[in-house]
């Protein structure tokens, strides 16, 4: 059985043996809109929930536009195009453009031309969010979880915001998209650490696929409540990377929408846990780096039985990373169990202490390997982790362990696909 896993730019071609009892798991095949740009169009003038968006635009108001930074492979230019062209018709309209970093790093300017070309990248003023810097920061209340919220003092000052992104499942926020693009994406790191501590990263609801009863969707969406008057643009794609949906207007129709559509192709039932299974993290560029792995770790978790194994395939071209405290973490800790402690210990509150936790549940129920071309065997082993230099042999040692009549699934996309036991 040859298979093409998510991989990197061009895929990882695999190859098990036909007489292996082998199950594939992936979402149904969504075919790509004729024309996205023109569907998007549509949706702004006919949206859910909502005026249009040209009608709640007036001579001389300020709106911010947010856009997903380099770790989303959002299609950034159709979204942008067509919401700037709904507001340029109104006169004397000031544009912002902000890059949704999150606590992730700032991109350089020749990614920034990547994500939103070169046209709008000249024509517009880009301010990135910086999570570190409260000066950049203003406080707009606090939760109903007592968490503060601080936001970007520049997208706060505007009268509209503009939310754009594309929703597909989350290991802990049930779906992205929607107001995400807030928090974390505008948020300052205070506000983010609160939403991510260890007791809302480590509730039964906070999961894939979940919303409501989930408290970290729950609060998300409530922080972007208090980010005002806000517009929602998100898309859905398949896993060429193409649109295959579009979803505008108020952000909590649109997005419910939106989510809807990914949850009837991303939801997979399977019959009963797998003693392996092989995963990606859904390639280029979701896979650039093993915090972002570990998502598709997460990913293959809900089919994987107790004691069972997951490989992980990802590029990792960016590494651990070395900016952000995730391998910090880590290399900190002895075994998955002394991490989670670790972090579950009263007061402990750290940068990606989030991701960190997601891995430590995920090995103390399956070994871990990682198939990767950007890590060393040192740098996964380090991060508690095994390495795998090549799939096949990794699955062929695994059988010896567990006998040829080991059950394996294989998830192509990894988290682009809900697996569940059902």
């Amino acid at each position: 059985m040859r298979l093409k896993l998510a991989y990197g730019k061009d895929g990882l071609p695999i190859d098990l043996d036909d007489a292996l009892n082998v199950t594939v798991v992936e979402p149904a095949f969504v075919p790509a809109m004729p024309d996205a740009a023109a569907a998007a169009r549509e949706a702004l003038k006919r949206p859910i929930g909502s005026p249009p968006l040209g009608d709640l635009v007036r001579p001389g108001m300020r709106v911010g536009v947010v856009f997903s930074d380099i770790t989303r492979p959002a299609p950034s230019p159709l979204m942008l195009g067509a919401v700037l062209e709904a507001l340029d018709a109104a006169p004397g309209v000031e544009v912002t453009l902000f890059n949704a970093l999150g606590t992730h790093r700032p991109n350089t300017e020749s990614e920034l031309r990547a994500m939103v070309g070169d046209r709008i990248f000249e024509s517009r003023r880009v301010v990135q969010n910086d999570a570190f810097d409260p000066a950049t920061q203003v406080r707009v209340g606090v939760t109903s979880k007592g968490h503060e919220t601080w936001l970007n003092a520049e997208l706060m000052a505007c009268d509209l915001k503009v939310l754009t992104g594309f929703i597909e499942p989350h290991l802990f926020a049930g779906f992205s998209g929607g107001g995400k693009a807030v928090m974390p994406g505008m948020a300052g790191q205070r506000t983010v650490l609160g939403n991510h501590d260890a007791g809302m990263v480590g509730h039964p609801k906070a999961i894939w696929g979940v919303t409501r009863g989930n408290p970290i969707w729950e609060e998300i969406r409530e922080v972007a409540g208090q980010a005002g008057n806000l517009f929602l643009l998100n898309v859905t794609l398949n896993r060429d990377k193409a649109v295959t949906g579009v979803f505008a207007g108020g952000l909590d129709e649109a997005h419910a929408a939106g989510c809807e559509f990914v949850r009837r192709s991303a939801m997979v039932p399977v019959p009963r846990p797998f003693d392996i299974v092989v995963t990606t993290n859904s390639g280029h560029p979701l896979d650039l780096n093993l915090y972002q792995a570990v998502k598709g770790m997460r990913a293959a978790e809900p089919v994987v039985r107790p004691g069972g194994a997951i490989i992980i395939a990802a590029s990792c071209w960016d590494g651990i990373p070395e900016h952000g405290l995730y391998g910090k973490l880590l290399r900190e800790a002895k075994s998955p169990r002394e991490l989670l402690d670790r972090i579950s210990a009263p007061g402990f509150l750290e940068q990606d202490q989030w991701q960190a936790h997601v891995q430590a549940l995920v090995q103390l129920k399956a070994d871990v390997y990682v198939r990767s071309d950007g890590l060393t065997d040192d740098q996964i082993r380090g991060a508690l982790l095994e390495p795998c230099r090549k799939i096949e042999e990794t699955v062929a040692e695994l059988l010896r362990k567990y006998g040829r009549g080991a059950s394996i699934c294989v998830m192509p996309e990894g988290p682009q696909t809900i697996p569940y036991v059902g």
